[in-house]
């Protein structure tokens, strides 16, 4: 009788085994034809039987699990958290066993990767910060040195509104030491006269010595400190907890404390918190450390033109200006902080009668609207200069011509607005 029990389990031990290797190989040979429907349907019958299975069979399950879901692509959001959940069972698996099949599969996990990123990056393009985050994060989570996917799923989050999921993965890059600063190996190709990045200094200089290239330079990305902690510190300030913003900028300031971005960043939360005092002294320390910055100066007048502060945003524009006579978005935003006062004289304007005093008062408007159209002309016929290809630049200079009743530079800009749009 004993042996008949010994048998009889034998058996049923030797029918598993046969209907495992069954619907694996089933499996197997789905994923070779891309069924992926076969396939899933043969992974959720073996999975049934894994009690049964040994490690290496149930290395094999997973890896053709992950495959089956993956879908080479097509899987769904769902489908691929489930490939790599079962990639990581695999890799935990064979920690201790023979590496059978984890060649595979990372080299598989790169190519999901790729798509995901890819994925992300058209559902930014689309506006559709939520998928976007999700695709980066997933990135992120398949090649963690890649820390730059972590940030861009941040970023997604903070643009889609999403600000917890954006606060939960700035505390993760805080955590991991992030600081967005990176070095790019650049050099100039020859042919098309555009810039190009090497992924080493060893592949640019051999470009150069071909002579495909030129001009070899490291060039380094600017600090994300700044810009992260100014998130946190302003979706802080969303949420209405002030407390939790100072003490965001104060974190990043121990270890960064003369990050001018961070600085920045102090400055516009007091901005927005009404603290004058302590947004003038921070604006004071980063123009201490960095006076000849065109990009900050020109942010600095950016940050008082949103705060109406006409005087504090000329001053800082002409600084720019000063610091560097092509930067042309310096001369733009004079011009439209100078057409902004235009509002102001048209609403008056619009409130008076039609008395003699109130008639005189029209003119005396009329002259004062026409100088400001002649103050910013000279700011945007530079940036047309600069840029002359500006169709924004050519339209406005245009329409203040036609105003000014200047007749034969209204005709030439005219003539330039439709040479753009015709592609010319």
């Amino acid at each position: 009788m004993k042996k008949q029990v010994i048998l009889a389990l034998a058996l049923m031990i030797g029918s598993f085994s046969f209907a495992q290797k069954k619907e694996l190989k089933t499996a197997e040979k789905a994923i070779k034809s891309s069924n992926f429907a076969d396939a899933k349907a043969a992974i959720n019958a073996a999975e049934s039987l894994m009690s049964a299975m040994d490690d290496k069979t149930k290395a094999k399950f997973y890896f053709l699990k992950g495959q089956a879901l993956y879908a080479n692509g097509a899987g769904s959001n769902e489908d691929i958290d489930g490939a790599l959940e079962s990639f990581k069972m695999l890799l935990d698996i064979e920690k201790t066993e023979k590496k059978v099949y984890t060649p595979q599969a990372n080299n598989l996990k790169a190519q999901m990767g790729i798509a995901l990123v890819q994925k992300g990056t058209t559902a930014y393009g689309n506006k559709n910060f939520e998928l976007a985050s999700s695709n980066f994060e997933k990135a992120y989570r398949i090649s963690p040195s890649d820390t730059v996917y972590l940030y861009n799923a941040a970023t997604a989050a903070v643009n889609g509104k999403d600000y917890d999921t954006a606060l939960k993965i700035y505390a993760e890059l805080s955590d991991v030491g992030y600081t967005g600063i990176t070095t790019q190996y650049m050099a100039t190709d020859v042919t098309t006269g555009e810039d190009q990045a090497f992924p080493s200094s060893i592949l640019r200089d051999a470009a150069v010595r071909q002579k495909s290239h030129s001009n070899p330079r490291i060039v380094k990305a600017d600090s994300k400190v700044g810009e992260i902690a100014k998130n946190i510190a302003l979706i802080y300030v969303n949420k209405g907890d002030n407390d939790k913003a100072i003490e965001a900028i104060e974190k990043a300031k121990q270890s960064n404390a003369n990050d001018t971005g961070l600085i920045l960043a102090e400055a516009e939360l007091y901005r927005k918190m009404g603290d004058d005092d302590k947004y003038a002294k921070a604006v004071g320390k980063a123009l201490e450390l960095d006076p000849n910055n065109v990009i900050l100066v020109f942010n600095l007048g950016v940050n008082a033109a949103d705060n109406e502060d006409f005087e504090a945003a000329k001053k800082y524009y002409d600084r720019a200006i000063e610091i560097d006579p092509t930067y042309s978005n310096a001369y733009m935003n004079m011009a439209v902080l100078i057409l902004d006062q235009e509002k102001g004289i048209i609403d008056e304007m619009n409130k008076l009668g039609t008395s003699a005093a109130d008639n005189k008062k029209y003119d005396e408007l009329k002259v004062k609207r026409e100088k400001v159209y002649r103050d910013a002309t000279p700011y945007l016929s530079k940036v047309l200069e600069l840029n002359p290809k500006d169709i924004n630049a050519a339209t406005t200079l245009m329409n203040l011509y036609s105003a000014l009743d200047d007749t034969e530079n209204f005709k030439a800009m005219k003539a330039k607005v439709e040479a753009l749009k015709n592609g010319n």
